[in-house]
């Protein structure tokens, strides 16, 4: 029986066989017995982690200590409002803290609870439900998820591909509008972030992301110039 610690891109946790190839927290989320409470954050910390870090091997529910939280890559933990750890990925914490300073025009770096206190405005309301905006699809930066027909995808060279525990599906073809009006779509992935990746931060994706024959306009190095894959 899986745990309930695995993360879509609106940020609802789930049980799902599926592990990911990241994980995070958001605080202790669970109580005796490992079944979660009433609360899915504890602080507004919430991180994206590595799977494996100097070969340490973690309980993913210590008794009152932090939940483990599990995503399918770092897109979906973006889009989720978490960010990078500053501890296990402290190369991507300042690649994102410096996109973040140069698409706000900062005089220097954020600190990390000014990097959350922003996130929890913009991931969450009074009533706890995830928060979403609408953009131009043309306007938006590979490694954005979006909801397209109600359903998650990634955005990749202007065209979405479907997302699941397991990776992504088959992009939509050449010429469909992914939003069918306009190019306006739902955007799952909170506005800080979005500039932030704009600004020239790169996701990690799941090598799904990329795969099968090149999309329209964008050869594979092409793909790899915007977003990076896990290896």
């Amino acid at each position: 029986m899986p745990l309930q610690n695995r993360v879509t891109p609106s940020g609802e946790i789930v049980a799902d066989p599926a592990r990911g190839l990241m994980m995070g927290n958001r605080g202790c989320l669970h109580g005796q017995g490992r079944g979660l409470g009433v609360s899915r954050w504890r602080s507004k910390l919430w991180i994206c982690c590595l799977l494996d870090f100097k070969g340490v091997q973690r309980d993913p529910m210590p008794p009152g200590r932090w939940t483990a939280l599990f995503f399918l890559d770092e897109a979906t933990a973006l889009a989720a409002g978490h960010r990078p750890c500053g501890y296990c990925r402290r190369r991507d914490y300042v690649a994102f803290r410096e996109a973040w300073r140069a698409a706000r025009w900062l005089p220097r770096r954020p600190l990390a609870p000014e990097l959350d206190a922003v996130l929890h405005r913009q991931r969450t309301d009074r009533s706890r439900r995830k928060l979403t905006h609408r953009a131009d699809i043309a306007a938006l930066p590979d490694g954005v998820m979006v909801r397209l027909a109600g359903e998650p995808g990634l955005l990749i060279a202007g065209r979405v591909r479907p997302w699941s525990f397991d990776g992504y599906g088959a992009p939509t073809p050449p010429g469909l509008s992914p939003a069918g009006t306009a190019g306006q779509v739902e955007v799952l992935t909170p506005p800080s972030i979005v500039a932030a990746i704009t600004a020239g931060y790169r996701p990690l994706v799941h090598p799904s992301a990329v795969a099968g024959p090149p999309l329209a306009g964008l050869s594979p190095a092409g793909a790899e110039a915007r977003v990076r894959t896990h290896t």
